[in-house]
């Protein structure tokens, strides 16, 4: 009885999907011609939230939530760079990712992490719009293959200057800053600053964002408000936009809602 009771369940939810496909995309038509005009940001910042507990929800393993959410990064940055956006930073990995989460569990996001690295050398989008690719963290504590890897996608692209994709691995912004901290004093240390000459605008340059302008516009997914140590110097006047959607079905419409809050919001920057 309960196996025909989960056939008829299933039977129903893909019936109401091909139902609600027609609607779906009359509604993505209608967003569309919203947001076209722009103005659209120069710098997204995504924190990709919501992969293990999208997994638990549909009954699967962990590691296929992450895997999930994986395939889910390579779509929408594909969503993003259609809409002519030039950078974006993606919080791959934390640094409580990479040092708190079980071992096996970790193993499998570095996993990801380099698969992914090996497909953007390949990816037509990267050469197509000219992408630039960094990875940015604490690089101590990214294994060594990973770390090569890595190396190599930024020689790669290293003299591209179409957009640029920071992907935000065993990061913390809290780390960071302390990270921009210490070399700053080294450079007071050795005399090539003075403590005069330190200002926010010097501060930023030893940042790993140091290139960029900071991010316009910072999405989260699974309902979570909160930021979690992301680009914590970086987003003081960041726009910042929540979404209910666990990241691996994070939709274009939702997308393009974000889109739409932002440009309907007025930037003050303080004043």
């Amino acid at each position: 009885m309960s196996s025909n009771k989960n056939w008829l369940s299933r039977k129903i939810s893909r019936m109401g999907q091909l139902l609600l496909r027609p609607i779906y995309k009359v509604y993505e038509k209608w967003l569309w011609l919203q947001i076209k005009n722009g103005p659209f940001p120069i710098h997204i910042g995504i924190i990709p939230d919501g992969n293990r507990r999208w997994a638990r929800k549909m009954k699967l393993n962990t590691w296929m939530g992450h895997e999930a959410g994986y395939e889910r990064i390579k779509e929408v940055l594909s969503w993003i760079w259609d809409l002519g956006i030039e950078a974006v930073t993606i919080y791959a990995m934390s640094t409580e990712n990479c040092t708190k989460r079980p071992p096996e569990e970790r193993e499998k996001l570095f996993e990801i992490a380099r698969r992914g690295l090996k497909e953007l050398l390949t990816n037509p989008d990267i050469h197509k719009y000219k992408v630039k690719v960094r990875v940015i963290g604490n690089k101590d504590l990214i294994p060594q293959d990973v770390l090569e890897m890595a190396r190599k996608v930024e020689e790669e692209t290293v003299k591209y200057n179409g957009k640029v994709l920071n992907i935000a691995l065993c990061y913390g912004g809290r780390q960071e800053i302390i990270a921009a901290v210490k070399k700053l004093a080294e450079d007071v240390k050795k005399g090539s600053i003075t403590p005069e000459d330190i200002d926010e605008k010097l501060f930023s340059k030893y940042l790993y964002t140091k290139d960029l302008p900071d991010p316009d516009l910072i999405i989260r997914t699974s309902g979570e408000v909160r930021i979690s140590n992301f680009l914590l110097w970086q987003l003081a006047y960041s726009e910042l936009y929540f979404c209910e959607a666990y990241w691996p079905e994070f939709r274009k419409i939702d997308f393009w809602r974000a889109i739409r809050s932002y440009q309907h919001r007025e930037r003050r920057f303080g004043r």
